[in-house]
């Protein structure tokens, strides 16, 4: 067996510190790798919980308001549907005459409380009459035109007659005006 030298012996030791230099190069290189890696994930993560946290938000915002909405606008429909109810006992009351006050005091009285009644009711939940005069300006959004005609002394877009009363729901039209529309060119 060859007897080794010093040098050998040196050279053995430069060659373990130079492979153990690489392995340890190779692990922090590794330990980099994976760092990186995870800061990755940990960013996709917290924008996904952001993501979820805005979208969470946006649901409770949306259930907020489509609560409000049922709250003010859920009885549309049977607002709706009483409607009818009110134009017939106003036709009533209206047709009352005077030698007819007299003989039925106490029926008309009830018909006449009945209608307060009524219209206190449609008060208390938001739905208020919208009463057009004659000589008022025709508005699209509160009044339906049922018929025009020329009128002298009128201009285009006066009412002229009033068929019905409006009703609305807060500010949401239940029925429009139903009117009668001047429509005598300037």
């Amino acid at each position: 067996m060859a007897e080794r030298n010093e040098n050998d012996f040196l050279d053995d030791i430069a060659e373990a510190e130079a492979e153990a230099y690489d392995d340890a190069g190779a692990e922090i290189s590794d330990e980099a790798i994976e760092l990186d890696t995870l800061r990755a994930e940990r960013d996709a993560f917290q924008d996904k919980f952001m993501r979820a946290l805005a979208d969470a938000e946006n649901v409770r915002k949306r259930a907020d308001r489509d609560r409000r909405e049922a709250e003010n606008y859920g009885g549309s429909k049977l607002a709706r549907d009483l409607l009818p109810v009110y134009d017939n006992m106003k036709r009533a009351v209206d047709a009352i005459g005077e030698d007819q006050r007299e003989a039925s005091a106490a029926l008309i009285e009830g018909i006449e409380l009945t209608m307060r009644e009524l219209i206190s009711i449609f008060a208390k939940h938001g739905v208020r009459i919208v009463s057009p005069q004659v000589g008022d300006r025709f508005d699209p959004q509160h009044h339906e035109a049922m018929f025009e005609a020329p009128l002298p002394g009128t201009k285009a877009g006066d009412i002229i007659q009033v068929s019905a009363e409006g009703f609305m729901l807060h500010d949401r039209i239940l029925r429009p005006a139903q009117v009668g529309v001047s429509s005598m060119k300037d």
